[in-house]
């Protein structure tokens, strides 16, 4: 290491062993979050660090731990909390390679292995816990093994994400049990005012950093943005073409496919495989086992593709991969700007693309706005694209009818109650709470979404009016608010591309592409009807 590079990570208070491990690793300067949050950190501040993904995020806490560790070692010295187990994982690792002249002492809690054999390595007192809160607030309720009364320095990485409601009451138990004297630090690439302002976890506003990027821009600069424009009945149509047409440019690219639910990514994996494009996917019905042996194909080069769901969007620093594809557009801009943040890290190039239907539209506003920047298109060849679609489509069927639907909701149904009941509580009164509260919450969400497009139709009317000189008011239904929303949508994307020069041919160009896809099945028809003829008469 350059003595101009060791000055960097010295005037940030670095003690000369990090910056020789550092060395070792290959890094030679501190990056910008590190810059901005390490000294403080150093000094007793607790932090809200916001970077985009892959900015050297976790070492930024990493290092001031591992520095203060060295002085007083004891266990359980700190515990980071994360939303996934492949960051869990992930994360432990960072710190293993940076701690190793400490020998250093890292315990996971995530659930991924038998709670008997977690509770025992907990009693051993490890220096780092680094945990999901579910399964840890399992250990904290179910067994005195272990205390947080001592920790440090409590680490909330992804921390938008774990300030969801869906984690509240694990943080709640976590919280209660750690120590009140200790540093809090929250990392993320896209901070909340949820995480701001949280009552859940007070920070010490006398002793408080906030620091954030200076590039506002939420995408890395040297990311390629795309589009693909295809119907919402042919999408896995498109998929395939997208990932054939990269593949002849790129055949041995690493690349990651993001769709919205555990089905869907296990089906199309099972989809892709079945008509030869190899795959693993990565989802939270799958066993740890499985989990990490996807992790270990994909990066070792064994399989080249990765379908997921958002478990693979957040912090999985994977530095070779070089194409991220939206199978469905996210339903958050943030969850888009998560899962594009898995290629073009560390100031390489990377591509995303997004497959777009007429009804993603007004989602794809949403995620230029918050991103400041327009997705260019990435042309496929809607010729090459009609002759596979019945292929696609029949395959597609044959999964689908292949997957055990039962079994995946009864792994779900077995977690919920293994987890209740290790909570102590009746499962059957827990399903119905959390039933209500389902309903609730999706009531509200309609509600929400129908403000939402009321709001968004009122000015475009707006505009026509000013445009024709007219003065008229529209009334939007809300007996049906299903119907409404749907139609409503319908409405607002319809006129969203009328008003952009790059989707305003869009219904146009699905029409011709379903016109294709029906001449073509009428010509296989018409060619299997002829060879029966053929056969009959001879």
């Amino acid at each position: 290491m350059q003595d101009t590079d060791r000055k960097e990570f010295t005037e940030l208070g670095v003690k000369p062993w990090l910056i020789k491990q550092l060395g070792t690793l290959g890094i030679r300067s501190p990056t910008p979050i590190q810059k901005g949050c390490v000294k403080q950190i150093l000094d007793g501040h607790d932090c809200i660090g916001a970077a985009k993904t892959g900015s050297g995020k976790t070492f930024a806490f990493a290092l001031p731990i591992l520095q203060h560790l060295a002085e007083d070692p004891y266990g359980i010295f700190a515990l980071v909390l994360t939303p996934t187990h492949e960051l869990a994982y992930q994360i432990a690792d960072q710190f293993l390679i940076l701690g190793q002249p400490l020998k250093l002492r890292v315990c996971i809690v995530t659930g991924g292995s038998d709670q008997l054999e977690e509770s025992l390595k907990l009693a051993k007192r490890p220096h780092i816990v680094v945990g999901m809160p579910g399964r840890l607030a399992d250990h904290i309720t179910g067994c005195d093994t272990f205390s947080l009364k001592k920790i440090k320095y409590l680490v909330l990485d992804e921390a938008d994400r774990l300030f969801s409601e869906s984690f509240e009451e694990d943080l709640k138990t976590i919280f209660s049990a750690v120590n009140p004297k200790r540093q809090n630090l929250l990392f993320s690439a896209t901070i909340t005012d949820d995480v701001r302002e949280s009552t859940l976890l007070p920070l010490n506003k006398e002793k408080l950093l906030t620091w954030s990027e200076t590039d506002h821009r939420l995408t890395v600069s040297t990311l390629d943005q795309r589009y693909v424009v295809c119907p919402a009945y042919a999408r896995d149509v498109y998929l395939v073409q997208t990932l054939r047409k990269y593949r002849d440019t790129k055949p041995s690219s690493h690349v990651i496919v993001f769709t919205d639910t555990k089905k869907e990514c296990q089906v199309l994996s099972m989809m892709l495989n079945a008509i030869g494009m190899d795959n693993v996917c990565l989802h939270g019905f799958m066993r740890q086992k499985e989990r990490v042996s996807a992790l270990t194909q994909f990066r070792s080069n064994l399989k080249c593709t990765l379908i997921a769901t958002n478990v693979a969007a957040r912090g999985l620093d994977i530095p070779s991969v070089d194409l991220v594809v939206n199978h469905k557009l996210p339903l958050e801009p943030k969850e888009y700007i998560h899962r594009v943040g898995r290629t073009a890290r560390a100031g390489r190039s990377g591509l995303a693309i997004s497959l777009i239907t007429p009804y993603d539209i007004l989602r794809l506003g949403e995620i230029e706005e918050k991103i400041n920047t327009k997705l260019s298109e990435y042309k496929i060849d809607d010729d090459e694209a009609v002759k596979v679609f019945t292929t696609v489509s029949v395959t597609r069927r044959e999964q689908e009818a292949q997957l055990d639907n039962e079994e995946f909701e009864q792994r779900r149904r077995n977690y919920k109650i293994k987890r209740w009941i290790m909570a102590g509580v009746d499962p059957d009164e827990m399903e119905e709470g959390l039933e209500e509260m389902r309903r609730k919450r999706i009531k509200a969400a309609k509600k929400a979404k129908l403000a939402k497009i009321k709001d968004i139709q009122a000015k475009i009317q707006k505009e026509e009016e000013k445009q024709n000189g007219e003065d008229r008011l529209q009334q939007i239904e809300t007996e049906d608010i299903d119907k409404t929303i749907k139609d409503g949508l319908k409405k607002v994307n319809k006129s969203l591309m009328k008003k952009d020069s790059r989707f305003k041919n869009m219904i146009g160009q699905i029409s011709k592409i379903k016109q294709k896809a029906e001449n073509v099945d009428k010509n296989k028809l018409n060619a299997v009807n002829l060879s029966k003829k053929k056969k009959k008469i001879k």
